[in-house]
């Protein structure tokens, strides 16, 4: 059986809607920070502040959202949230038109931005549970998976480019561009879609605000899962401005070279991503989980070591290649387990939990990552972070045999016919 068979007309729908959006973001990356400093003159603090504040901001408005979105159709709530999202990022160039851009407008573009990505990414999780079966699920996840690195890969480089060519704004522009034709793309699904039932009152509860955290933390597997990938994260994602002050400033490394150090590895992403089902199929879920889990966290002290030059350039690529392959083999069989583990009409708050301790976890290490390296170094920071991750394999499950497919509740579960 191919890897990359069809999975249906209506995933066909969701992957290339997902698609779409993908790249729009990936032209669109870094561009409400460049704009806040090639328009505006922001200073390296209001930076920061923008790319910490819009996100901290958006996790704690999507905290209530999530057993909002539980209970109401989920194709509808995607569709909902590509529309703000392409609503809001419109006003961007709109305001620079007519010279009225501001940096609060940028804070609250950012916000809307992170709380709309939260809220789509959990609906899509329980859109993709109740469009495929559970044996395609990480077939599904798999495209996903490589679709999301090459949009990386490709979507920086050129998203530059036409910033150069045609300004600032252009980006965002084809950004918010992309989210609409995400939405004709999920509308293009069709099919009806059964209300979620509910029991008790309509409005959300107050203890439903906690259901996706209870859940992750009362299942062994998840809640072992929950606590690596918040490490692994976070950990990760706060040696990136480390690595770009250590190799742009310290190390003299020009632009195109930095942003090649990262462009090269993402095809790690698309090996990691088309091997995942086939080496689950031959060595279980469970031991890939562990291996390639285990893998991730021994590379990134590498970067600790990394020197000025051409073999500086190939040390960043190894060690940024090794990262992504793993991270991108590993992500679709955390993902597939996830749903599988979790009932169908806790999939929003569950995934809602998930994103928003994940933002959460790493705004504070990158906080403290940048406050131990203005306290030493760049280079030290980054190997405090290499040297902490490596304990992180110490909370990846050890147990097979709890793991058993969440039970359904069919009286409150949603389907679509």
């Amino acid at each position: 059986m191919s890897t990359w068979r069809s999975l249906g007309r209506r995933f066909g729908w969701l992957w290339a809607s997902y698609a779409v959006s993908a790249y729009g973001s990936g032209l669109s990356f870094g561009a409400l920070p460049l704009i806040a400093v090639l328009v505006l003159q922001a200073s390296p603090a209001q930076v920061s502040v923008l790319a910490a504040l819009g996100p901290a901001v958006g996790a704690l408005i999507a905290l209530p959202l999530g057993p909002w979105v539980e209970f109401h159709r989920k194709r509808r709530v995607m569709i909902a949230m590509d529309l703000a999202r392409f609503a809001v990022l419109l006003t961007v160039p709109v305001a620079y038109a007519l010279g009225r851009l501001s940096f609060g407008q940028l804070l609250v573009v950012s916000a809307v931005l992170a709380t709309a990505k939260i809220a789509f990414n959990a609906a899509s999780g329980a859109l993709l549970k109740a469009l495929v079966r559970p044996d395609d699920l990480l077939g599904a996840n798999a495209r996903f998976e490589s679709t999301t690195w090459s949009s990386i890969a490709l979507g920086p480089p050129l998203g530059g480019a036409a910033v150069g060519l045609f300004g600032p704004v252009v980006t965002v522009v084809a950004d918010a561009l992309s989210y609409l034709l995400s939405a004709v793309g999920l509308a293009a699904i069709r099919g009806h879609e059964e209300p979620p039932r509910r029991a008790g009152a309509g409005r959300v509860r107050a203890g439903e605000l906690l259901d996706g955290w209870r859940h992750l933390l009362a299942h062994p597997g998840l809640r072992a899962l929950y606590l690596n990938q918040l490490l692994v994260a976070g950990l990760i994602m706060a040696t990136e401005p480390l690595l770009a002050v250590l190799l742009l400033g310290e190390l003299g490394f020009a632009p195109w070279q930095y942003g090649l150090a990262f462009a090269v590895p993402c095809v790690g992403g698309l090996i990691g991503s088309r091997l995942a089902r086939r080496v689950v199929a031959r060595h279980g879920q469970h031991r890939i989980i562990r291996a390639v889990g285990t893998l991730r966290a021994i590379w990134l002290i590498g970067l600790a070591f990394v020197q000025s030059g051409v073999v500086g350039l190939a040390t960043v690529i190894t060690v940024e290649f090794a990262i992504i392959i793993s991270m991108s083999l590993f992500n679709p069989v955390l993902a597939t387990y996830r749903l599988e583990q979790t009932p169908k009409d806790r999939i929003v708050r569950t995934l809602s939990a998930w994103s928003i301790g994940s933002s959460a976890t790493i705004a504070a290490l990158s906080a403290l990552g940048g406050l131990l390296a203005q306290a030493t170094s760049p280079r030290t920071a980054i190997t405090v972070a290499g040297l902490v991750i490596l304990v992180s394999p110490l909370l990846l499950p050890r147990r097979e045999d709890a793991d058993q497919p969440a039970p359904e509740r069919s009286a409150r579960v949603s389907t679509i016919a």
